[in-house]
Parts: structure tokens; sequence; C-alpha cells
């Protein structure tokens, strides 16, 4: 499968949860509901006066604006506006930035799944991990960028990606997904980490994520 299709199914698993779900429940993104969650990504893709405030902090009082607007839709409509896709003019249609969907959806659709009660990772699969540990090594860099000791992120198969260097190592151990996760600073993740105690605490106390 390509990052597209691995893109869009996540997108379309998502849309079917908020579906199931409805518009009020808890996700992983703080203060969020589901209905909140769903602004957010419609935002993302069909407000190009506002996405940008989703990662630049001064500009993200009008995407909180414009994102509340977005969440006064009713919810079937806003989940069938994201089921479609992104616009054409939307740079998240080029076959290029695809591979950041599937990181997009992939977490957001956990984020979902995983404020439920009752909640495992889901069976790997080679085709959607294959793009998961790539964006985990990317993401790592960033995430962990702030740890005192080196950091390195370790497939059950091996692979590993070393995303912090320094003095000792902590590894972590778990598949793409759950590697992802964490380092995307969420803590309902099945990781193993190995390292001297007071390492492994420091590195699980940072401040990760963008």
């Amino acid at each position: 499968m390509s990052a597209a299709q691995i893109a869009d199914a996540e997108r379309r698993d998502l849309a079917d949860l908020f579906l199931r779900l409805g518009p009020d429940e808890p996700t992983l993104c703080g203060d969020w509901t589901t209905r909140d969650l769903l602004a957010h990504l419609i935002t993302r893709e069909r407000r190009p006066d506002a996405a940008p405030g989703i990662l630049i902090p001064p500009l993200a009082g009008w995407t909180q604006h414009v994102q509340s607007q977005v969440a006064r839709g009713e919810f079937g409509e806003l989940v069938g506006t994201l089921r479609s896709g992104p616009p054409f003019w939307c740079p998240m249609a080029l076959p290029p930035l695809r591979a950041v969907d599937v990181q997009e959806f992939f977490i957001h659709h956990e984020d979902v799944r995983r404020a439920q009660s009752g909640w495992s990772p889901r069976p790997p699969d080679a085709a959607r991990d294959r793009q998961l540990w790539r964006m985990a090594g990317l993401l790592g860099r960033l995430s962990y960028r702030s740890s005192p000791v080196a950091v390195t992120l370790r497939r059950p198969d091996g692979e590993e990606h070393a995303v912090r260097s320094g003095p000792r190592t902590v590894i972590l151990t778990g598949e793409p997904g759950e590697l992802l996760l964490h380092a995307a600073g969420r803590d309902e993740c099945v990781v193993h980490p190995e390292g001297e105690p007071a390492d492994v605490a420091a590195v699980m106390a940072l401040d990760r994520g963008l």
C-alpha cells in the first residue's frame, strides 16, 4: 500500500469511529472532545487562513476562533466533510505530503481509540508500519532533542533509530506505531524503556512532541 492509501484508510476508519462514538467523547488531545478534534482536522485541510496557527503560536488565537466556528456544524455533516478528503487545492492533497497524513491520521485515530476504556494496540500491519517507522525516526529527532542522554528507538526485530546523542543511552522498544505515539507525547502507548533508572525517568518525563 502507498502512503496515500494508508492515510485514506486511517481517515476512513477515524470517520467511522467518530460516527460510532458521537461528538462528546474524550480524546487524548487535552480537553478536546471528539467534536473538537474533528473540527481541528477540517480546519487543517480547509481553512488555509487558519491552519498556520496550528504550529505557529502567535497565530493560534485566530485558529482557535475558526476551529470553534467549524465545530458548531452538524456533527454528521462534519464527519462527511472529513471523509471526503482534502480539497484539490490543499497542500495535503499533494502526493509528496501524503506521508504526513499517515502520521496525522494514525495519531488522531489512536487519540480517539485510546481515550476509551479497554483499548489495546492494533495488530501490526507491514505496509502501515513501514511508514510509521520512518515518521517515528523523523519526529523522534524533534521530540527527544532536549533529552540529557542519548535516545534510541528500537523495533522488536532489532532495527533502530538513534534519535538523540549524548552520554549513556536509553533504548525505547516497541512497535513503530507505539514509538511514534510516544514521540508525539502520548503516554497511552506500549513502549519498554531500558537504561539507568534515572536516565529512563528523565526521558519519560520529557515534554515530547512538537
